[in-house]
């Protein structure tokens, strides 16, 4: 079983695959950002590190979605191979922050790698405002992050709306994270974890 969280940044994808890990016993799966040799430089120098950044993440979450499939377990993944193809690449490139050039390289090694993997058996998408990103990328206190602008953050979550309103290939659920707090307030850690219940029973029935 492969679960997958999507959300903006500072959306709460890390806390709530944790924390539903925990809950589950399920195997969770981070997104590389310690380790990732691109993010400072790509901060530092949007232009010049996005196509960089970009295949170390497609390549990253390909290979993690390998080893899902490959391990028979039941997964948690934070963030998803199809938010960087249809979310961040597009925006960068609009943005002109990746050229037409980098980016149809981009698209076309997504579309070959797409075509050997399965999506997610349930996609949990955290909609948030760019108040409520804003305010929880402060709180976490990231150096590298202090620099992203409202205007990059309101153009990722115009195309998370747009691509979640059209996503097709499988199961999703939707929570409004400027309504709740699954991090501090048990309460709505329960109702979130009772939806999902409540969806992998339907999901997974005989």
């Amino acid at each position: 079983m492969h679960i997958a969280v999507a959300g903006n940044i500072g959306s709460g994808k890390t806390t709530l695959t944790s924390l539903l890990a925990k809950n589950f016993g399920w195997e969770a799966h981070y997104e590389d950002v310690e380790s990732n040799p691109y993010l400072n430089s790509f901060y530092e120098d949007m232009q010049r590190w996005s196509f960089n950044l970009q295949i170390y993440f497609l390549n990253s979450r390909f290979r993690q979605i390998i080893r899902i499939r490959k391990s028979g377990k039941a997964v948690i993944q934070d963030r998803t191979i199809y938010e960087d193809a249809h979310i961040f690449a597009p925006n960068l490139h609009e943005m002109n922050l990746m050229t037409t050039r980098d980016y149809q390289n981009y698209r076309d090694l997504f579309e070959l790698m797409s075509s050997f993997i399965q999506p997610p058996d349930l996609l949990i998408y955290l909609r948030a405002s760019v108040p409520t990103l804003v305010r929880q990328i402060q709180k976490r206190g990231r150096e590298y992050e202090a620099a992203i602008r409202l205007d990059y953050l309101k153009r990722l979550n115009e195309r998370y709306e747009a691509w979640i309103s059209q996503y097709d290939i499988g199961k999703f659920l939707i929570f409004d994270v400027d309504s709740i707090n699954f991090a501090e307030n048990a309460h709505d850690l329960g109702m979130v974890i009772e939806t999902i219940n409540a969806e992998l029973h339907g999901l997974f029935k005989q």
